[in-house]
């Protein structure tokens, strides 16, 4: 408590006063005191968000051979939980959810079609403006925000410098990073059409020379034009469509184009430890949204060839040493101890990713089922490493089924910021949970969709350990017996390209997480009674659904000239590199 002589009594003997000094210096600690303890109650967040880091790979969920110690660190420090699901097994609707802390489907950023994430820069779709992200509640509550890396939730939408979709239309102050995603054709080692063509072209040549094909030479040159045209065209598209769709940003400029490569991550990574040592002194929001482990793979000198598992070990050892350089920071500023750190990735490994001789570039899922694009739990289930010291209990497990949404809330509150009341948010508030307040998830239902479409139903009812899970619909895996959509390199989620189940096909995840053995009436006397309240709990959702626009129609998807953001003058070669000009400059 304080003095009295401190509270101003007009009507006080002057004995009573305080001395003037003594006065000054009471105050002054007071405001001192009223100021840390301000600081104190808007912690600074620090959220990690991989791309299809499959839950096998750290070494935390069981990995004996891929080296993450960073991750590993950060776990010890803080909570592992073992059931944190993506709100979708795909990059851009998961990104959407866990930005907004909503179904995907309720921003209209859920696909109808087979295409379910934005490949252009130049597409017109993208997370409305209406929707209100994390990074905009905390603006508004002072923070410094930052998005470093992969955003891929649209670009424009009328003109290439409206940018109404861009991140710092979305309440983060700084951008740094690819507005699309890592696409393949961004690091284009080999391109097989280009190889088969050539070496038809070369072997036609040939075998003509030698006279071994009795081919009408009229015949021939038309074959042979018409090859070489096939192959001038492809060596057209891809020299403009790389520089195109594959470029950095820096707030709303291009400062790369096309994008290098060299020491990325590298750049990336210092540019968020330069955010965080400007802002020290006041509460921050950091988003690192890292390029690993989307292909195309790539890695530093100082990392490729170095792992156990290729150039996605390579690659997955780097994003490893980023983890560490930002905790690093956090320790050397003596911020850790008011910074909620925050590890995930976006969906599971992508199982199918392989290269044309065969070598596998997808990570490991563990003992799940399935991967990215398919709501088995190889799809879903993602590392969810979050740490506080002295807050939140170091080492502690937990595996009550999570939601990468639930991350919105949690950083609303924890910043003092009230929920939108206009809109559902389907995320909850995870301190409870982490501090050991509940043992139990507040999520006693979950719905999984495949892009537009319901999948599958999660059950955790109260007072059980049963989780049950109820799909309504599974991919079909090809070849038969493998672990994934092997012939079109990702699973679709409608029509021939998937199996119906009537009744629905049900599993009790707490007995067996590798979905292998459907329940039947037989096995489980409570079958139908167990259906019947998950469908009418996923018919209760269906009626908080409203129509909004479609952000993935053709008409968003395809590529329009008109948004083509290009850092040439010229507009026709694109081709810039400023990075290390801007780099040198302040932010």
């Amino acid at each position: 408590m304080w003095p009295s002589c401190l509270l101003w009594n007009p009507t006080a003997p002057v004995g009573f006063a305080c001395p003037r000094k003594m006065r000054t210096l009471l105050l002054l600690l007071l405001f001192i005191y009223e100021a840390r303890s301000h600081a104190v109650s808007m912690p600074n967040f620090v959220l990690l968000m991989a791309d299809d880091l499959g839950i096998g790979d750290p070494g935390c969920y069981g990995n004996k051979t891929l080296r993450t110690p960073n991750i590993d660190r950060l776990a010890r420090g803080g909570v592992s939980s073992r059931s944190t699901l993506a709100a979708s097994p795909l990059c851009k609707p998961s990104r959407a959810a866990f930005m907004t802390g909503r179904y995907p489907i309720r921003s209209g950023m859920a696909s109808r079609s087979q295409v379910g994430v934005f490949v252009f820069s130049a597409s017109s779709g993208g997370l409305p403006h209406s929707e209100i992200t994390f990074a905009k509640l905390l603006k508004n509550q002072g923070y410094s925000t930052a998005l470093i890396g992969k955003w891929h939730l649209g670009t424009s939408c009328h003109n290439r410098t409206d940018l109404c979709h861009h991140p710092l239309s979305h309440g983060f102050d700084y951008f740094h990073g690819l507005p699309v995603t890592n696409l393949r054709d961004c690091k284009l080692l080999v391109f097989l059409p280009l190889q088969v063509i050539t070496i038809t072209l070369l072997t036609l040549a040939v075998l003509r020379w030698l006279g071994l094909v009795q081919v009408p030479p009229c015949i021939f040159f038309c074959l042979f034009f018409l090859a070489a045209l096939v192959l001038g065209g492809l060596l057209c598209f891809l020299h403009y469509f790389r520089p195109l769709n594959c470029f950095l940003m820096r707030n709303r400029d291009i400062t790369q184009q096309p994008m290098s490569y060299d020491n990325l991550t590298q750049r990336l990574t210092a540019d968020a430890a330069q955010f965080i040592q400007r802002n020290a002194k006041t509460p921050f929001l950091l988003v690192l949204a890292f390029l690993h482990m989307h292909t195309a793979l790539f890695s530093s000198k100082d990392f490729a060839g170095k792992s156990k598992h290729g150039a996605y070990g390579d690659a997955a050892e780097e994003m490893d040493w980023s983890v560490g350089q930002i905790l690093d920071v956090l320790d050397e500023l003596k911020l850790a101890n008011n910074t909620l750190v925050y590890f995930s990735s976006d969906q599971g490994a992508h199982v199918e990713e392989v290269t044309i001789k065969g070598e596998g570039h997808g990570g490991s899922n563990g003992i799940y089922k399935g991967g990215k694009a398919n709501n088995w739990e190889g799809g879903i289930r993602v590392p969810g490493i979050l740490r506080w010291p002295g807050v939140i209990q170091a080492g502690l497990e937990i595996d009550e089924p999570t939601s990468n949404m639930d991350i919105f809330p949690t950083v609303a509150k924890l910043a003092g910021s009230p929920l939108p009341e206009d809109r559902i948010i389907d995320g909850r508030d995870l301190m409870p949970l982490l501090q050991g307040r509940s043992h139990r998830s507040d999520h006693e239902f979950l719905f999984h969709y495949c892009n537009f479409y319901l999948n599958a139903v999660r059950w955790h009812p109260q007072n059980s350990t049963s989780i049950w899970k109820a799909f309504f619909f599974t991919p079909k895996f090809f070849p038969e017996g493998a672990n994934g959509c092997f012939a079109t390199h990702v699973c679709f989620c409608h029509g021939q390209y998937v199996t119906y189940h009537d009744p629905p096909l049900l599993f009790d995840i707490s007995q067996d997480p590798r979905e292998r053995n459907p329940l039947t009436p037989t096995s489980q006397p409570r079958f139908r009674e167990i259906l019947e309240t998950m469908q009418e709990a996923a018919a209760r959702h269906a009626e908080t659904l409203q129509d909004v626009p479609n952000q993935l129609s053709l008409g968003n998807l395809i590529w329009k000239p008109w948004l083509q953001m290009c850092c040439s003058s010229s507009g026709l070669f694109c081709q810039c590199d400023w990075e290390k000009q801007v780099g040198r400059g302040s932010h």
